[in-house]
Parts: structure tokens; sequence; C-alpha cells
């Protein structure tokens, strides 16, 4: 499986995806939204995201409502992993297609718990 893992921080992309590495994804890397619709783009392969909501250039709704827009991309899973941490943010992040929510901090087991019930062990 092939993850993407988009975050303005170095470390937070690092972090997620050295955990995601570990039980076994590919993984690719972008800084903000554009560019991570830009690589869905050339890389058909990518099944999961895992996405930051505030980013430069375009923020992590944004991206959401983007990839869900194009038909191409309706299979990609798509986890928000974000500070943002008020219901009705992610009430709006799911409504946007968003399948899952974690808040940071989070924990590996916490990130662990989240694939799993979207359906990735």
């Amino acid at each position: 499986m092939h993850a993407l893992v988009v975050d303005d921080s170095k470390w937070t992309r690092t972090l997620l995806g050295s955990f995601l590495k570990d039980i076994g994804f590919e993984i690719s890397y972008a800084g903000h939204g554009r560019e991570a619709l830009d690589h869905l783009k050339q890389n058909a392969t990518v099944n999961l995201m895992l996405v930051d909501w505030n980013m430069p250039v375009m923020n992590g709704l944004e991206l959401v409502k983007a990839v869900r827009a194009n038909d191409l991309f309706r299979e990609v899973r798509i986890l928000m992993v974000t500070s943002e941490t008020s219901l009705a943010t992610v009430a709006q992040a799911l409504a946007a297609g968003a399948n899952e929510y974690v808040m940071k901090p989070f924990t590996r087991e916490t990130l662990l718990e989240k694939l799993a019930l979207m359906g990735i062990e």
C-alpha cells in the first residue's frame, strides 16, 4: 500500500512516515495541499492520505474537497491528522470527505486504531 503524508512540518511528516513504514506502507510526502494534488495526479497508486489542516498554499480542508471532487481519487482513504480540536472542525472535515480524524498530539497506537477503523491494518 502507498501512503501520502501531507503536512507542512517536516518533523510530523517524518514521524507519520516512520509509523506507516513500520506497518509496511510505501511513503510519499508533500508539504502542502497543492503539492499533494500534483503528486496524486502523477501517482495513481496512493491508497491513503494523512492530511494536516493548517498548511500554506492549500490547506487540508481544501485538499480533501479537491480530492473528493475528482472521481479518479474516490477510493483514496483520507485521515486528517491535525491540531484542530473543535467538534465543528471535525464535523467539517468529515462532511468534506475525510474518512477519519485524529488530533495532535497523537500516539502510534491512536494512529493504528484510526487506520483499523478505516479498514487498514
